[in-house]
């Protein structure tokens, strides 16, 4: 299965923040969004993304005075995309090596969506539900 289906049942909505919002606003707009990632954006260029793990750190480093601090202070700035065309396979390998759970999908330099592991997850076992629904029905007919 190709990326670009997964995002087509998931719809369009990607969740960002600015390099300079504050850590505070940045958690309360991942509960609020009940996501484990939002996309940094500065305008239409993607700059960083920052995860439930980044936040971990940034407290655990700083304290609470980390909440008023940007989030371009401890956002991970070294992204890791995926394209539309790539499958899932591809893209679970590449999370499972990089230890990072969403990624960003770029078209065309433009950001179109963000797929988390769990949506991969979910994807692989539909597939091989039809998959196995699909035999059973081919052995019935037999």
């Amino acid at each position: 299965m190709l990326i670009a289906e997964i995002l087509k049942d998931k719809g369009p909505n990607v969740f960002t923040a600015g390099p300079s919002d504050s850590l505070e606003v940045t958690i309360q707009a991942l509960e609020t969004k009940r996501v484990g990632a939002l996309v940094v954006c500065d305008g239409d260029q993607v700059v960083g993304i920052l995860s439930e793990r980044d936040l971990v750190r940034a407290v655990a480093r700083h304290g609470g005075d980390a909440l008023a601090r940007p989030v371009g202070d401890f956002m991970t700035q070294d992204v890791v995309f995926a394209e539309p065309t790539e499958t899932v396979a591809v893209l679970m390998e590449r999370m499972t090596d990089r230890r990072i759970r969403h990624l960003p999908v770029l078209s065309e330099g433009r950001l179109i969506g963000v797929v988390s592991i769990g949506d991969l997850v979910k994807s692989q076992i539909a597939e091989a539900t039809f998959e196995a629904e699909s035999m059973k029905a081919y052995i019935g007919a037999g």
